[in-house]
């Protein structure tokens, strides 16, 4: 009998599997949200200002019969919608979640930038959560991922939807990290403390809560954990590169 071919899973949607599983770990709970957007969700709610350059036609795909609805630019909307649905059924923090999903920018593209790709967001909200614990949290993600030693820094950086802000750095070890990462600081993402704005406009009392918040590129991510060199791969839809995972 001839063997029946299988298929093989994408490279991003076997890192969001896996990305789900190290979170779930942490007790972080999966959430979505929809790819066409409000502008209220995608900036307002986050803190962005109305003259933001985000909000210009060269970064935003904004709908072309529905002026005040966008293709989403972030996946950070997702954490207004999940924190005001848990307003609305009278549930308080703590909250932890993770938030997969594809993203639109209207850019150029090369071999490190797609004008649509995937971003992962966390967030945790509670009345004493830190910088420290948004420390942890990555380290412990990213030794799982990359199954060695990880160091992480910060980096003072700004952000509308965050007060403080961060970008954050870091620098894998051990002998079983590929040897073009090993040692070497990478940047990585952004994150930060989630504005009081921002926990206001979901609904959720600034004075009693605090949050961190971080979001970064799958597909960067899964270039240093596959090998892969051109972002535009992940979107070709070439069997080729498919079949190799």
């Amino acid at each position: 009998m001839e063997e029946v071919q299988r298929g093989h899973l994408h490279p991003i949607s076997s890192l969001i599997r896996e990305a789900n599983q190290i979170f779930k770990a942490m007790g972080f709970t999966f959430a979505e949200g929809p790819l066409i957007e409000d502008e209220w969700h995608n900036f307002d709610a986050l803190n962005v200002p109305k003259d933001h350059p985000a909000r210009d036609m060269q970064d935003t795909f904004f709908m072309k019969d529905e002026p005040n609805m966008v293709l989403r630019t972030h996946t950070s909307p997702v954490q207004v919608r999940y924190m005001q649905e848990q307003a609305k059924k009278g549930i308080q923090p703590p909250y932890r979640v993770i938030v997969p999903g594809k993203v639109f920018r209207n850019e150029a593209t090369d071999m490190t930038h797609e004008a649509e790709f995937f971003q992962i967001e966390g967030l945790a909200v509670g009345p004493d959560i830190t910088l420290a614990h948004l420390k942890g949290t990555l380290e412990q993600f990213f030794k799982e991922l990359f199954k060695g030693s990880v160091e992480v820094r910060f980096r003072p950086s700004f952000f509308p939807f965050v007060e403080p802000g961060v970008e954050v750095d870091m620098r894998l070890t051990g002998s079983d990290v590929p040897e073009k990462l090993r040692g070497k600081w990478i940047e990585i993402m952004g994150a930060g403390m989630v504005h009081p704005n921002v926990l206001e406009a979901a609904g959720v009392d600034s004075k009693k809560y605090q949050g961190f918040v971080f979001g970064m590129g799958l597909d960067r991510l899964a270039m240093l954990r596959f090998g892969i060199d051109d972002v535009r791969l992940m979107h070709s839809a070439d069997l080729r590169f498919i079949n190799q995972f």
